[in-house]
């Protein structure tokens, strides 16, 4: 017998199904390539938009930036304005005032350098007492007007260099009340302080003052500072009645005062800072403390209760 002898190999591939299967391989490669396709279109698309509107939000931007720009010169124009018209209107009030305080004691010739001088005695009490700068300011214009009433107060009995009798002190107690008719009713903060000046810088804090016979803490703060700043100005210059003191006997009568007439923080104050007080005298003055150098007398009036 030969020695294996090749048999014939039986091919049992179906070469029509491998066609169908490559076939089908193909259709889905192809299906998923334009799905593909598809999806990258609309991605591009996308992208174009996110673009175009990115664009057109950077040139909303530059336009909103231009426009921010003009806001803020246009509001610093504005607020520069706004600025110069409140100074102004201060002006106006400060010259209100020096011209109301001028008619109502026009007989005196220290009427311009005395509204100064209380105004800035009453500004610094104020703000040594820690007040808050708006009332500071304010008490800086109302506090000349304190004597406002006097207005309404026959000249003889303003100008009278001796002891006031009992009915001439009657009449210009009334300076309170007629200065606090003419200051009513305002709708400025700064008239209302001023009302509430006048009608009580004459209280005392042992209740002795007048129109009202309030004492303490009754008596409003900022009547209570214009009191002190009041009689120190009229201790430390000519009146009808006395010529200036010197600064020591200006002080001890002012302690003297202490929770007598004046409240006693105020005082303590006042006189722990005497040296701005004068300051603020001798600037106002143009002088350096030139009155107080001179020979004095006690007014018939301080003699009587000194």
């Amino acid at each position: 017998m030969a020695l294996n002898e090749a048999e014939p190999i039986e091919v049992t591939t179906d070469f029509y199904q491998l066609y169908l299967k490559e076939q089908q391989k193909v259709f889905h490669l192809q299906n998923e390539l334009q799905i593909v396709s598809s999806q990258s279109q609309m991605y591009a698309r996308e992208l174009s938009n996110i673009y175009q509107h990115s664009k057109r939000k950077r040139k909303q931007l530059a336009d909103t930036n231009k426009q921010l720009v003009k806001y803020a010169s246009d509001l610093r124009i504005t607020f520069s304005s706004l600025k110069k018209a409140h100074n102004e209107l201060q002006e106006a009030y400060r010259d209100t005032i020096f011209r109301l305080v001028l008619a109502s004691e026009y007989k005196d010739k220290d009427t311009g350098n005395h509204i100064s001088r209380i105004s800035r005695y009453s500004s610094l009490l104020a703000k040594k007492l820690n007040l808050p700068e708006t009332e500071s300011s304010n008490i800086s214009l109302a506090a000349p007007m304190h004597d406002v009433g006097k207005i309404g107060i026959p000249d003889h009995i303003i100008l009278k260099k001796g002891i006031l009798n009992e009915e001439e002190f009657s009449i210009i107690k009334t300076h309170t009340t007629i200065g606090a008719a003419i200051l009513d009713n305002s709708k400025s903060a700064i008239l209302q302080m001023a009302h509430t000046i006048a009608l009580s810088h004459h209280e005392h804090w042992n209740g002795n003052g007048y129109p009202q016979g309030l004492q303490k803490d009754q008596i409003p703060l900022v009547a209570r500072i214009v009191s002190l700043a009041d009689t120190f100005d009229a201790l430390t210059t000519s009146r009808p009645y006395k010529s200036p003191y010197p600064l020591d006997v200006t002080c001890k009568i002012i302690s003297r005062e202490r929770e007598r007439q004046f409240d006693p923080c105020i005082t303590d104050i006042f006189l722990e800072n005497i040296d701005e007080f004068v300051a603020i005298k001798n600037e106002v003055d143009c002088r350096n403390n030139e009155e107080n150098d001179s020979e004095f007398y006690l007014s018939e009036r301080d003699k009587a209760s000194f």
